[in-house]
């Protein structure tokens, strides 16, 4: 009897730590997901308010049964490819068809509140309010609410631009000397920190009535004034009350502005579809075809020249190395390692010292006078040669590593057949080496097709022609691309992601075409 209920009581214990873990965790996924959820609503994310939502559902289901084994072990890979890579993907598929960047990044009722806020002008006997500014997110983004204190009463009140002005109860908040320095659950910002986020508190503008809000005046105080610019809901117009002057929306090239009746547009805009007027200014606009086409062909030779000079050098290398006859080989290989030891952008950053023209130790060293990154095509070589320097350690422990798997008595038997030794590497060697490296070489490809860490870290993509700042004479493709949405003229994440995608498709197309050439190679086994 005793050792017949033995085992089914062991059973059940082993399974109580288990379902323990299992409820931990199941209850771990619904507490973050009731905090997150709320968080992503207020700011008005579904998106990811509803990734959120269907993957604790997921998760529940999954792990809650015995059932869908499978399915337990593949739902955290395609969770987080979905999250990571597809979705990232699809964002930028979708922001190409806008117009998104600096001027088009909110709503037109941002856009709206933007215009007006800025509009608010100082009156001589304006009252002066003790301000601080607060957040319930990151204080270098926002969003920003004003806590005002009116110095005479000590009257605490909270101001947004969407919800105006509301009392705050003196004992939710902390003051100092008649300002607010705490308050529940808001962060309050430093100077430092309004300093740096200057721009978007001053957009802030908190509607007293119809002709009148408060906006920052300095770091710790405000102003009430009054709005020039007066939005008309039922007209969708905006009236510039001083000049008698009324905007309406119109199209002006791919976006809607607020437009006055001589043509003169109100800086301000929203986020809009443009349809396909970003794929139709890359590939119809002369200029920037040109410069697109330019830049490809230099990033095809980049990335083919940076594979095969590496390949080549470690190749060689390897095979130098890989004799049984040189001594001390251990030691050489741990030298030819130390490249790849360092941190890329230290080396990259190291390397572009070495190319000053007056105390770089190229010149110094050589003689020379070269003006390495200020000439397009010398600036070229600087870029090949130090992505040599990085890449090809890389390339030297593959090829060692092919080499090894190699079978003597084939090199053995080529060897009683007559075969020289350039005969045996040609003919035996490299085809068997091609057919475990291709792979890998393809990789490299595509890396290198999007290198942009040795571009950005050296040249930043220099040098530019006179007056062009689009595309210098090192610039790949990613490289322009992210000029293009960061640049100084203005972001736009639009066009970018349109050349993104064009980016995309072209890498796609090449590692499509190298490995159908690659699978050649598949004969030689």
């Amino acid at each position: 009897m005793t050792s017949t209920l033995a085992p089914a009581l062991d059973t059940r214990s082993t399974s109580i730590p288990a379902l323990l873990l299992k409820v931990l965790f199941l209850g771990a996924v619904l507490a973050l997901t009731i905090f997150i959820v709320p968080v992503l609503i207020g700011l008005q994310q579904w998106m990811w308010t509803a990734v959120v939502v269907l993957a604790a559902i997921a998760i529940f289901v999954l792990y809650s049964t015995k059932r869908f084994i499978p399915a337990k072990y593949i739902f955290p890979g395609t969770f987080f490819l979905v999250v990571f890579l597809i979705t990232p993907i699809l964002l930028t598929v979708g922001y190409s068809f806008t117009n998104f960047g600096d001027g088009h990044r909110g709503t037109k009722e941002e856009a709206i509140n933007a215009i007006v806020a800025n509009s608010v002008q100082q009156d001589p006997d304006a009252p002066r309010l003790t301000m601080s500014v607060a957040t319930k997110g990151d204080p270098a983004t926002g969003p920003y609410e004003l806590f005002l204190v009116d110095p005479e009463t000590e009257k605490v009140s909270l101001g947004t631009t969407e919800d105006g002005l509301s009392t705050v109860d003196a004992g939710d908040v902390t003051l100092t000397d008649g300002k607010v320095t705490a308050a529940d659950g808001y962060t309050i910002l430093t100077p430092k920190q309004i300093n740096a986020a200057g721009a978007e508190i001053q957009k802030v503008a908190i509607p007293v009535d119809d002709t009148s809000a408060i906006r920052m005046l300095t770091a710790n105080q405000a102003f009430q004034g009054t709005t020039t610019m007066r939005y008309d809901e039922a007209s969708d117009t905006i009236t510039d009350t001083t000049r008698d002057i009324t905007y309406s929306v119109q199209k002006v090239g791919q976006s809607e502005f607020f437009v006055d009746p001589q043509g003169n547009r109100l800086d301000q805009s929203w986020l809009q579809g443009v349809g396909f007027s970003n794929y139709e200014r890359l590939f119809t606009n002369a200029s920037i075809g040109s410069q697109f086409l330019r830049v490809f062909g230099w990033t095809l030779v980049f990335s083919a020249g940076s594979v095969l000079l590496t390949f080549l050098v470690g190749f060689a290398l390897a095979l130098i190395l890989n004799d049984e006859r040189l001594k001390s080989r251990r030691i050489y290989r741990s030298i030819l390692l130390m490249p790849y030891a360092v941190p890329g952008f230290i080396a990259i950053l190291t390397w572009s010292n070495f190319y000053n023209r007056d105390f770089g130790l190229i010149n110094q060293t050589l003689g020379l006078h070269l003006n390495w990154l200020g000439d397009p095509t010398l600036a070229k070589a600087a870029v090949i040669l130090t992505n040599l320097w990085m890449g090809f350690p890389y390339m030297f422990i593959v090829c060692t590593g092919a080499l090894q798997s190699i079978p003597g008595d084939v090199m053995e038997a080529g060897r009683m057949d007559g075969a020289s030794r350039l005969q045996i590497t040609s003919r035996i060697v490299m085809p068997l080496l091609l057919v475990s490296v291709a792979p890998l070489l393809v990789a490299s490809f595509a890396f290198n097709f999007n290198n942009f860490n040795a571009i950005q870290l050296l040249t930043q993509g220099g040098p530019f022609p006179p007056g062009q700042f689009t595309a210098g004479g090192t610039d790949i493709l990613i490289s322009m691309i992210y000029r293009q949405a960061f640049g100084g003229s203005g972001a736009d994440f639009g066009f970018a992601s349109a050349m993104s995608v064009a980016l995309f498709v072209l890498t796609g197309i090449l590692a499509a075409l190298q490995f159908r050439f690659t699978s050649i190679l598949e004969d030689v086994n």
